[in-house]
């Protein structure tokens, strides 16, 4: 079963990226790609922009990975309680390759913050879209306090109770991917 996971951030640091990653080795006998959206730079989109360079490689280049993928994991950075920019422009220019841009995979949305909240804005925002771009959603895990229960030494979370959660998520993803090879 082939997973792919990225935090949806271009941050070299990115909290959402060791929560992906982390997530993802709960899925024993798992092939795993973790992704950095740094992979994928495009130009902002625009339909100008679209017009002059049609769909860029880099664009393309991402869709296939979903396309390869039995199951995905997204863990959401949020930026002024929305998507990260970087992801939001990746995710409009691969939606004019296909609107359905998960392309009915199995999919599970994380999300982490370094305060309370979790970034648990962005995470409804993308519960709320995720029918209209082909996302089959298992399940979604809203992490809080991100430094106060990630060991950055070992990459795990130290905390029994949200290890259960992504334990569990990660377990509908598994079960959901397995199910479509």
């Amino acid at each position: 079963m082939k997973i792919i996971a990225f935090g949806a951030s271009n941050s070299t640091k990115s909290i959402n990226k060791s929560l992906a990653t982390f997530a993802s080795s709960l899925i024993a006998g798992a092939d795993v790609e973790i992704l950095d959206l740094n992979d994928f730079e495009l130009p902002l989109f625009s339909e100008d922009k679209e017009a002059e360079i049609g769909q860029p490689q880099a664009a393309k280049g991402f869709f296939e990975k979903i396309r390869s993928a039995d199951g995905v994991i997204v863990s959401f950075a949020e930026h002024n309680g929305s998507y990260t920019a970087t992801y939001k422009n990746l995710f409009d220019w691969v939606s004019r390759i296909d609107q359905k841009v998960y392309q009915d995979k199995p999919v599970v949305f994380l999300a982490t913050s370094p305060g309370a909240g979790g970034a648990s804005s962005v995470l409804s925002g993308a519960k709320a879209s995720a029918p209209f771009f082909g996302v089959d959603l298992q399940d979604t895990v809203s992490v809080p306090n991100f430094y106060d229960v990630f060991d950055a030494q070992r990459g795990v979370i130290s905390e029994p109770e949200i290890v259960d959660q992504l334990q569990a998520a990660m377990g509908a993803l598994a079960s959901k991917a397995g199910d479509a090879k």
